[in-house]
């Protein structure tokens, strides 16, 4: 389960859960926090420019409770691998949408991209190293000292 030029540290088992909880800290607070609760009205005004001002509260919502339960299945590690993916897949798009749509809304203007590109890139390593350490395991990493 080694891989060569591997720090021990980042097989430690500790090291896999801190990650998974700051991915999910991510998707909570934008989900309950910014879209269930309206804490930054901004996100339901970027949903209104870009689905329309009618039901921009009921989408937004809608996409908070989505957020809520994705922090949810990254916490469980259950298909990593597709979490991972999955995120990347979301957080560009959403990136791309609100860029070309809503750029005056960004809290970072054209620099979120850059914000979305370094999360992006957190989420693909994460998915690829914690992805699938030994054939036929249903643990993301062994407790067992390595040699």
């Amino acid at each position: 389960m080694h891989q060569p030029g591997t720090s021990t540290l980042l097989r430690h088992p500790a090291a896999f859960w801190l990650l998974r909880l700051f991915f999910a800290a991510v998707w909570l607070i934008n989900g309950l926090y910014h879209k269930l609760l309206d804490g930054v009205p901004r996100h339901r005004e970027i949903v209104a420019r870009i689905l329309g001002e009618d039901h921009a509260t009921v989408f937004t919502q809608a996409i908070g409770l989505g957020e809520v339960c994705f922090a949810l299945w990254i916490v469980s590690a259950w298909w990593w691998r597709l979490s991972c993916a999955l995120q990347v897949v979301l957080v560009l798009t959403m990136n791309v949408l609100e860029l070309l749509l809503a750029p005056d809304l960004l809290l970072f203007g054209a620099v979120n991209g850059l914000v979305a590109l370094g999360y992006i890139s957190l989420v693909a390593w994460a998915g690829w190293f914690y992805g699938s350490p030994a054939k036929g395991s249903t643990r993301p990493l062994s407790t067992e000292p390595q040699p």
